[in-house]
């Protein structure tokens, strides 16, 4: 899966995307929507959880789930603590639906990687619609 958040203003409008694909490329899901004010960090974890919690509908197995924020992907593997109180009550939602799955991973990714392009445009194209209403 690949997850991203778009915020416009750090906080501002924010909207959140994923993409989850088989192992050979076909997506099965494409989603995106408004999430309100928010962080460019809580926007991440949020887009991540949104991908979880609908992967979790699909499997129990494996989940490799790619972001292109190295703070939230360096969080979840323990690297760095979370000091953050709003970003740490994300993590823990994280956590909790990393149980419903035999295995998660998570793999930073560069901003050009062609899959985070594709949920990164969509995250801003909603946002593009709400703020044009």
């Amino acid at each position: 899966m690949y997850s991203d958040g778009a915020s416009r203003g750090n906080p501002g409008s924010s909207a959140i995307a994923f993409m989850i694909l088989t192992e050979d490329a076909r997506i099965l899901k494409e989603h995106s929507e408004y999430v309100g004010v928010k962080t460019n960090n809580q926007v991440e974890y949020e887009a991540l959880i949104s991908a979880l919690r609908f992967a979790s509908e699909l499997s129990n197995q494996e989940v490799i789930c790619h972001l292109d924020s190295e703070l939230v992907v360096k969080h979840l593997n323990g690297e760095y603590q979370v000091r953050n109180p709003a970003l740490k009550i994300l993590w823990l939602k994280i956590r909790k639906l990393r149980q419903k799955f035999q295995k998660v991973s998570f793999v930073h990714v560069p901003r050009t990687d062609s899959y985070i392009q594709v949920v990164d445009l969509l995250a801003n194209q909603t946002l593009d619609k709400v703020l044009a209403t």
